[in-house]
């Protein structure tokens, strides 16, 4: 998957993006805590370095910028030294800054944080949170309604400065959407109304449940009211992020939740930001919610893992892909009882599990085939494996040729496999008695009466389906060919 979806990023250089938003600088006063102020029961920082980084709709910027994508910035800044010093980090970050415009009523937004010992001690705000002036208003929407003529996708970033109130953002909404494109929204306050038409919004729990009334506490009824809240904007779907805990994914067909991929936590700064930007770009190179989701999952869980306000970046991204892809196969592997723990979570969660079952001796495209075909029958696909000694008794003393380990392996390297069960017995039967599913999927060469444990799925309400196989793809026919090719004299 990860070599895939390099080559996916690399296509990406060419695709554009417009955000706007709320712009801001983010300043980092890093020391060391040695003792207590004689003057008041709080920490002394010697203060040893200070940094500075793009925050607000300019981080998500420079997120999409280490992700590949050409990104053209808009928002508002005052005419003073954080202007300079911001447009200093885009710059340098190759930003396209020409929509970043001064206003006169109001200066740069800066959040300055003191650093203590690695943990953040305090932060001081400089904002000024009141909508535009009208005329500033106007001109940033000319500006930003012209730019979406060159942009594949419209990323909204609203840190509550005054920038994106109701009627920008319908503005900029409908606009977008006029034009086919996707809008991502980041979004704050109480008022979601504002973003009604979007494609979709990341909100976090505290964003959620000011929107929602819902407690922040109660994640079960978060979701529920996010869900509601997804039907009500007309959104195609909506993220609700959880920080340490991972995401939820809401769409039409239910929701789906993503346990965090981080670690460790150091600090949260700017995840929000790394997840709208993971899931454009992502959606961009042509992945589904699904994956583009997933995806968001892990960048974030790599930012949360460093102090301060820092971007991804593709290469660390599809580095730690390879590293969950590897723990995702082998996690895959599961012993009955792990089986049909998570078979039941899946079924809680409203997913509906197919089961096959086979020897998948020198796994070939005829197997592939048949896996392929069963999973469109479910969301989860679950394969009993035989074991070596239950092939033996099938097939004979000289199989299986590759065993059940590397068997085992190679099954789960398959995305639409999600679980692989050994079982010694020459029947699964007891095996689906465990697991229970939803679809019981066999091959077409057996008659329906024919399938073990048909019965016993059919009287739980299950179904029964019969996959057609690939023709002229056979194990035995493989070895057979390798056996003649070496044989002397042919």
């Amino acid at each position: 998957m990860a070599s895939a979806l390099a080559e996916r990023f690399r296509d990406l250089a060419a695709r554009r993006v417009l955000v706007v938003g709320d712009l801001m600088l983010d300043r980092f006063l890093w020391g060391r805590v040695r003792r207590i102020s004689p003057e008041a029961p709080v920490p002394v920082v010697e203060l040893e370095r200070e940094t500075r980084s793009a925050g607000g709709a300019a981080n998500v910027a420079r997120n999409l910028v280490g992700l590949g994508l050409q990104v053209a910035l808009m928002g508002v800044t005052g005419a003073d030294a954080g202007r300079d010093r911001l447009l200093e980090e885009l710059t340098g970050a190759g930003l396209d800054t020409d929509g970043i415009l001064v206003t006169r009523d109001r200066g740069t937004t800066v959040k300055t944080r003191v650093v203590g010992n690695h943990q953040q001690m305090m932060r001081i705000d400089e904002e000024r949170t009141a909508p535009l002036a009208e005329g500033d208003r106007k001109r940033l929407l000319a500006a930003a309604t012209a730019r979406l003529a060159q942009a594949d996708i419209l990323l909204l970033s609203d840190y509550a400065k005054g920038v994106l109130t109701g009627a920008p953002c319908q503005a900029l909404i409908a606009a977008a959407r006029d034009r086919g494109l996707p809008v991502l929204v980041d979004p704050k306050g109480r008022d979601f109304g504002r973003y009604a038409g979007a494609t979709a919004i990341t909100p976090n729990r505290g964003e959620l449940a000011l929107a929602t009334g819902v407690s922040a506490r109660d994640t079960d009824a978060l979701v529920a009211a996010g869900s509601a809240l997804r039907e009500t904007l007309r959104l195609q779907s909506l993220v609700l992020t959880l920080s340490e805990q991972g995401l939820v994914l809401m769409e039409s067909e239910g929701h789906r939740r993503l346990p965090a991929a981080a670690r460790e936590v150091a600090d949260v700064s700017g995840a929000g930001d790394t997840v709208i930007a993971t899931l454009a770009a992502s959606l961009v190179a042509g992945l589904g919610w699904v994956e583009s989701a997933q995806l968001a999952n892990l960048a974030a869980g790599i930012v949360v893992n460093k102090l301060g306000t820092v971007p991804i970046a593709a290469e660390e991204l599809l580095a730690a892909l390879d590293r969950e892809d590897i723990r995702a196969q082998a996690a895959k592997l599961c012993t009955i009882e792990a089986a049909r723990n998570q078979v039941r979570r899946w079924q809680a969660a409203g997913e509906r599990v197919v089961f096959t079952n086979g020897c998948f001796d020198l796994l070939h495209v005829g197997h592939v085939t048949l896996l392929e075909r069963a999973r469109r029958h479910g969301r989860r696909l679950v394969v009993g494996l035989n074991s070596d000694t239950s092939v033996r008794r099938l097939k004979g003393p000289e199989r299986p040729v590759i065993g059940q380990e590397d068997r085992a392996r190679l099954l789960a390297a398959l995305s639409v496999v999600d679980a692989v069960v050994l079982f010694d017995q020459d029947t699964p039967l007891a095996l689906i008695e465990q697991l229970r599913p939803d679809v019981l999927a066999k091959g077409a060469d057996y008659r329906e009466d024919q399938v073990v444990g048909a019965g016993m799925v059919k009287s739980r309400g299950g179904q029964v389906v019969l996959i057609p196989l690939a023709e002229g793809h056979s194990t035995t026919d493989i070895i057979t060919r390798m056996q003649d090719s070496y044989r002397p004299g042919t």
